[in-house]
């Protein structure tokens, strides 16, 4: 039994910001942004909200997969950004879908989020536990951004992402690789709430993100080739097979150097980044849709998938479509 992605979905903000945009607030340049990252342009919550975004995003992937509530057995959100502590923002989805048999909750693993998801529901599924499932990569990094440090807070947007997938026996997830390296997680923090009782003064003082980036590129360049390449070969395939390489949109370089790792054309590496930004668990599920409604996925396509970022936390999958 294989887990088939059978529908996708996406919801971005509708409010547009554009490097221009932010040079006039801050010291940039469009030339200094899209030299560097590739990123033109990010979409920005004003009215939105993460449970706001994953709601549009699932019902379009429901819709695409043709896929009513109450067949859904599973939904998992990868978030860092949901809008409550508690309720999670997959029982927030839950209740507005109407799926009232699914079992929801939300996983914390950054930029891999969606594909931690996806291979918690692929093990659901191949145990027999559950047969269609609703997985989600959604962020509203604005908020937790500083946009005062030019450095990060022009890397980062804010969207939703889905896929709806289901028990098959045909095609479907091939292979999955995952790992994690919480040595190294100071390089991309961001500090929760401090202590807050009669006994503990407390600093009340906002945090955000902060990103060692030189830190976060090096272990992005060595580490996403190689799960790939893991990844590929135990689905019994080569680089030559994959049609299609959905990465993490963090940074142009990266994907480039990751291109040249593999020895694969960038041309397989299609690219949301320049429009999107970095949206953290929900890029590479908007990437898969925009992918999937552009008509660019034929079914037997190779595809592989691969998430990385805070934690350090990284995953990557070779589905056959």
């Amino acid at each position: 039994m294989k887990t088939r992605i059978i529908g996708t979905g996406s919801c971005l903000p509708k409010t547009v910001v554009t490097n221009d945009d932010l040079s006039k607030i801050m010291d940039t340049s469009d030339e200094w942004i899209s030299s560097r990252t590739g990123i033109k342009e990010r979409h920005l919550a004003v009215e939105e909200t993460t449970a706001s975004m994953s709601i549009e995003a699932a019902k379009r992937a429901m819709e695409n997969a043709n896929v009513q509530a109450q067949e859904i057995d599973l939904i998992i959100v990868g978030t860092v950004s949901a809008d409550f502590v508690t309720p999670s923002c997959a029982c927030e989805v839950q209740a507005a879908i109407g799926a009232d048999s699914a079992v929801a909750f939300d996983i914390n693993a950054a930029c891999s989020g969606f594909m931690f998801a996806l291979n918690i529901a692929d093990a659901y599924i191949r145990a027999g536990v559950y047969r269609t499932a609703l997985i989600l990569g959604a962020e509203t990094l604005s908020k937790i951004i500083d946009w005062e440090d030019r450095s990060t807070c022009v890397l980062f947007g804010d969207g939703a992402g889905a896929a709806v997938v289901r028990a098959d026996e045909t095609c479907g997830l091939l292979a999955f690789d995952q790992g994690s390296d919480g040595k190294k997680g100071e390089v991309l923090a961001c500090p929760g709430r401090t202590n807050n009782n009669p006994l503990v003064k407390t600093d009340r003082t906002l945090r955000y993100v902060h990103m060692d980036g030189q830190e976060v590129y090096k272990f992005a360049v060595t580490t996403v080739p190689a799960s790939l390449q893991k990844t590929i070969e135990k689905a019994g395939l080569t680089a030559a097979d994959i049609d299609y390489f959905a990465l993490h949109q963090a940074n142009i370089r990266i994907i480039q150097s990751v291109s040249k790792r593999l020895h694969v054309s960038d041309d397989k590496f299609p690219i949301s980044l320049d429009h999107c930004g970095n949206i953290s668990a929900a890029s590479v599920p908007i990437l898969l849709d925009e992918m999937n409604r552009k008509g660019l996925l034929k079914p037997g396509m190779k595809v592989a998938l691969s998430g990385f970022g805070g934690g350090l936390t990284w995953a990557s999958a070779v589905v056959e479509w």
